[in-house]
C-alpha cells in the first residue's frame, strides 16, 4: 500500500496548479511504487510498440493499392481523428470505473484483446476496402484504451511522484521505436504476416501481466486525497467520493465546459500551450530531412539519420530530467525545456551544418523530452478533482494530437515564404511564442500560493 499524503494547506492555497509548480521538496513523498510504475510502463509500452509498427508499415501496405502520398498521408490521419472523438468519452468512463473494484482495467484489457485482430488482418486484406476496414476498426479499438492506459499511473502513484514515474515510462516508450525497426528489419521480408502478428500478441501478452500483478491491487491503490476536499484553481471545492453529491462531471461536454468556465483560465491555457509544443515537435520531425538535402546537400538516407543523435539524447535524459522536475515543479521545468528547444534551433540556423544541425536536434530533443515527462502530469495538477483524470488524459491526447496534425503544416508555410534556410529560425520564433503561453500559464496557476506568501 502507498503511504500516506501530505496533510492538505489550508483551502485558501491549497491550488493543485500551485502544488504542480513548486509544492516544497520536504512535504513529498520519499519513495515511489516503482513496481507499479514498472507494470503500468509495461503496459503502455505493449500499445506503443504496436502503434510504432503501425506507423512505420501500413503506408507501405497502402502503396500496394493507393499510389497517392496526399491520399496516404490522410488516410493514416484517420487514427488521430478517432483519437479526438473517442478519448475524452472513454477516459470519462474509465473515470467512473477507477474507483470500483477492477478500476480501469476492463477498458485496457478487452480493448488490447480486440484491437489486436484487426491490426493482425491487414496484410491478409486483399483489396483496398477490406484493408481500410482493417485500418478503421483498429484505429477505433485501440484509440478507445490508449489514453486509458496512460490514465492508469494516477491510480497507482501518488501526485507528487507522477511527474517521476512518467520518467520512467518515457524511457520505455522510447524504446518502442527499437524494437519495431527490429521486428521491420528481421521478420517483414521473411512473412509479413507473422511481422503483423508478433506487435498484437506482445500487447496482450504484456497488458494481461500488467493486470494480473496489478488488477488485483487495485483497491488498496486507490489514491486517499479522493476521499477528502480538493480545491480546484478558481473552480471551488470538489468532493471525492463518499459525499453522496451527484457528480457534476457527467460526461465531457461538462468537463469541457468546466474547462472553459475557469476563471484563471490557466487550464485552457495550458491545452494552448500543448498544442503549441506538439505541433513544434512534430513539424520538426516532419521537416528535418527535407531541410538536410535542400540545405546542407546530404542524401536522404543521411539526412534522416540527423535525428539519431536526438532519439539517444532524449533517452538518456528523459528520466535524470523527471527527478529534476520532482524538485523544480512541472510548470517551471517545461519553461526550461521550451527555452531548450529554441536555443536548440537557434544554433542550427546560425551554422548550417551536418554537425551543428544534429547537435541542434538533440538540444530540442532534450527540451522535448521535458515536455514530454511534465505535460500530462501539470494538467492533472490542474484538473478539478481527482474524479477526471482519464477525461484529462483525453484532453491532452486531443491538443497534442491536434497540434502534430497542423503543426508540420504550420511550419511549412513559413518554409514556403522565407525558404529552407530559415526553417530552424522559423521554429525558433513559433517557439518563443510557446514559451510566452506557458510562461502566463504559470503565472496564472501560481497566483493563489503568491497571495498566501
Amino acid at each position: 500500500m502507498l503511504p500516506d499524503e501530505p496533510p492538505q494547506p489550508p483551502a485558501s492555497v491549497a491550488a493543485p496548479a500551485a502544488l504542480v509548480e513548486a509544492a516544497p521538496a520536504a512535504e513529498r513523498p520519499e519513495r515511489m511504487n516503482r513496481s507499479a510504475v514498472l507494470w503500468v510502463a509495461l503496459a503502455i509500452f505493449a500499445q506503443e510498440s504496436v502503434w510504432n509498427f503501425y506507423d512505420a508499415q501500413v503506408p507501405a501496405q497502402l502503396r500496394q493499392f493507393v499510389s497517392s502520398a496526399t491520399v496516404i498521408g490522410l488516410i493514416m490521419g484517420l487514427d488521430t481523428g478517432l483519437g479526438v472523438i473517442i478519448q475524452p468519452w472513454t477516459g470519462l468512463i474509465s473515470d467512473r470505473l477507477a474507483r470500483s473494484r477492477t478500476g480501469r482495467w476492463p477498458i485496457v484489457v478487452a480493448g488490447a484483446c480486440v484491437a489486436a485482430v484487426p491490426f493482425a488482418l491487414i496484410p491478409w486484406a486483399t483489396g483496398l476496402p477490406m484493408l481500410m476496414l482493417c485500418i478503421f476498426a483498429f484505429g477505433l479499438t485501440a484509440n478507445s484504451f490508449k489514453g486509458v492506459t496512460e490514465t492508469l499511473v494516477s491510480d497507482y502513484v501518488a501526485p507528487q511522484q507522477r511527474g517521476r514515474a512518467q520518467g520512467f515510462i518515457k524511457a520505455g516508450v522510447s524504446l518502442t521505436i527499437i524494437v519495431s525497426a527490429l521486428i521491420s528489419l528481421l521478420v517483414v521480408d521473411h512473412s509479413l504476416k507473422a511481422a503483423f502478428a508478433i506487435p498484437p500478441v506482445l500487447m496482450v501478452v504484456m497488458v494481461t501481466l500488467s493486470y494480473c500483478f496489478l488488477g488485483r491491487r487495485h483497491p488498496t491503490a486507490l489514491r486517499r486525497e479522493d476521499t477528502g476536499t480538493r480545491t480546484g484553481t478558481g473552480t471551488g471545492t470538489g468532493t471525492g467520493t463518499g459525499t453522496g453529491q451527484a457528480d457534476p462531471f457527467s460526461s465531457p461536454w461538462a468537463v469541457l465546459k468546466d474547462l472553459v468556465r475557469e476563471p484563471s483560465r490557466a487550464r485552457l491555457l495550458l491545452m494552448a500551450g500543448i498544442f503549441c509544443f506538439a505541433g513544434m515537435w512534430a513539424a520538426l520531425r516532419s521537416l528535418t530531412t527535407p531541410y538536410g538535402t535542400e540545405v546542407l546537400g546530404m542524401t536522404r538516407g543521411a539526412a534522416g539519420g540527423i535525428a539519431l543523435p536526438g532519439a539517444i539524447a532524449f533517452l538518456v535524459c528523459v528520466v535524470p530530467l523527471a527527478y529534476l522536475s520532482h524538485r523544480l515543479g512541472e510548470l517551471r521545468m517545461i519553461r526550461y525545456g521550451i527555452a531548450l528547444f529554441v536555443a536548440g534551433l537557434l544554433v542550427g540556423f546560425a551554422e548550417p551544418t551536418p554537425a551543428f544541425t544534429a547537435a541542434s536536434v538533440a538540444l530540442a530533443s532534450i527540451g522535448y523530452a521535458v515536455f514530454s515527462v511534465n505535460g500530462l502530469v501539470a494538467l492533472w495538477g490542474l484538473a478539478p478533482n481527482n474524479r477526471v483524470l482519464g477525461a484529462y488524459t483525453g484532453l491532452y491526447t486531443v491538443a497534442s494530437a491536434s497540434g502534430m496534425a497542423l503543426g508540420p503544416a504550420l511550419l511549412g508555410a513559413t518554409v514556403d515564404l522565407t525558404g529552407w534556410r530559415y526553417m530552424f529560425l522559423n521554429a525558433a520564433v513559433l517557439g518563443a511564442v510557446t514559451f510566452a503561453v506557458f510562461t502566463l500559464v504559470a503565472r496564472r496557476a501560481g497566483r493563489p500560493l503568491a497571495a498566501a506568501s
